[in-house]
Order: C-alpha cells, then structure tokens, then sequence
C-alpha cells in the first residue's frame, strides 16, 4: 500500500503542485520516506526488533504527514473532503480487496480525475496503509515484549550456555 501511496503522490503532485515549490518536494518525500522506512524495517526485522519498530514508526509519521499535506491542499483549495462513509470514499476503500493490486488499481483516480477526486482518493489510501502499519506496530510491540529483542535473546543464550560450559 505504502508504494502505491507513494507513486500516486508523485503523480498527484506532478499534476497538480508546481514542481518547483517546496510542498511538491515535501509530499513526494514524506511518500517516498513512508515506503522506504516500511521497507527498511522489514530488512531489519531479523536482527533488531527495535529497529524494526523504529523505522515503522517513522513510516506511520511520514505518512501522517502527507495526509495533513493532502487535506491542507483541498481546504486551501476550497475542495470538499471526504467523509469516511462517503460513497465515493467506500467504493475507493472497496478496491484494496482486489487480488494483486497496485498503482494500476487506482490510476484513473490520479491520471484522469480532478484534484478532488485524487486527493481525496490519496487520504483513502493513506488511512489504509496507516490502519495496516498500526495493526503492525501492535503486533511488533508484543512481539518486543514478549520475546525481547535480537540482544536479548543472544544475552539469554549466552547465560544458559555458561553453566553448561563451567562443568
């Protein structure tokens, strides 16, 4: 979800940000930092859970930055936002149940639609990736608390083995 948050920004800014400003670099980088620090803590997952949920972290407030970027941009331009129950807001939502999805599923909404529809269809695609990484935060969280981090467990081993080594 977090890539196809990030293409869709890149488009939606292109079309519709002037290259030049600042906030047309910002989105594009708190949606680029959102996927890249998804991507990070996975790598990391094996070796440090406290990375892990680190970079999670970061993910989920970069991304919560892009979404106040994109409700900034339709209150700033007199645009509607969304209700969660909206039609159009359920019939986008609907589509994250498609089988291998990706920016394609949702590239009429970027490509061919108002700044409107394509933001607003950004702040349902956001709110998705951030209700995933939350159920994943929360699970890393007890997955920390529970069974430590890579340290620990290496501490762990290390002290069960010392009795064993001294007979």
């Amino acid at each position: 979800m977090a890539e196809i948050v990030h293409d869709a920004t890149v488009v939606f800014c292109n079309r519709f940000i002037d290259r030049r400003s600042r906030t047309h670099d910002q989105m594009v980088q708190a949606a680029r930092s959102g996927k890249q620090n998804i991507a990070e803590g996975s790598m990391a997952s094996g070796t440090s859970k406290k990375t892990e949920l680190k970079l999670m972290g970061v993910a989920r407030a970069s991304l919560e930055e892009l979404l106040v970027d994109y409700q900034d941009y339709l209150r700033q331009h007199g645009l509607a936002l969304w209700d969660k129950d909206d039609p159009k807001a359920m019939q986008v939502r609907k589509l994250c149940y498609q089988k291998d999805k990706s920016y394609r599923t949702y590239s009429t909404y970027f490509e061919d639609c108002s700044p409107d529809v394509a933001a607003n269809t950004a702040i349902c695609l956001i709110h998705q990736t951030n209700y995933l990484l939350d159920q994943q935060l929360r699970m890393l969280e007890q997955q920390f608390l529970k069974e430590g981090g890579f340290s620990e467990r290496l501490y762990q081993a290390r002290s069960e083995m010392r009795p064993r080594i001294r007979r």
